[in-house]
Formats: C-alpha cells, sequence, structure tokens
C-alpha cells in the first residue's frame, strides 16, 4: 500500500505544479479537478470517509462547475469585446 500512497502523492505533486504553469485556463481546471479527486483517494486511504467526501463533492463538483461556467463567461465577454471592436473598425 505505500507504493501506491507514494505515486498519489507524487501525482498531487504534479498536478499542483502543472495547474500553476499550464497556460490554457481550460487546461488548468481539468488538472484542478484531477487534484480534487487525487486528494479525495488520498483521504480515504487515510481513513477520513466524512473528508474524502466532501472534496469530491466540493472541490471536483461544485467547484469545478463554478469555474467552468466562469470560462464560459469570459470568453462570451472577449467575444462581445471582440464583435463590438470589428463593428468600430469596419
Amino acid at each position: 500500500m505505500e507504493i501506491v500512497e507514494i505515486i498519489l502523492l507524487g501525482l498531487l505533486i504534479i498536478c499542483g505544479i502543472s495547474t500553476c504553469f499550464s497556460k490554457n485556463l481550460l487546461v488548468s481546471l481539468v488538472i484542478f479537478m484531477a487534484y480534487s479527486v487525487i486528494m479525495s483517494i488520498i483521504w480515504v486511504i487515510l481513513q477520513a470517509p466524512d473528508l474524502a467526501i466532501t472534496e469530491a463533492a466540493v472541490g471536483a463538483g461544485i467547484s469545478s462547475v463554478l469555474l467552468f461556467i466562469t470560462l464560459k463567461k469570459i470568453r462570451d465577454i472577449k467575444k462581445k469585446a471582440k464583435d463590438n471592436e470589428d463593428k468600430q473598425n469596419s
């Protein structure tokens, strides 16, 4: 079981670092979701199922959905701004 814990901790570190250095917001969001899932698995291994359920529900669930919605709204705002700029230049 110890090797599984080491692999999970390594994946956790990789997810944390790659989330910070990713240039694409969508990729960062997916990596963040993976981080939350790995963290919930670690909580199960540490025999804290209540924390695992909370991490899975809030971290990978609600937070990710809210961030997806925010990302979509940001892209819509950028698209509207570009369309308005194109109209003004024409």
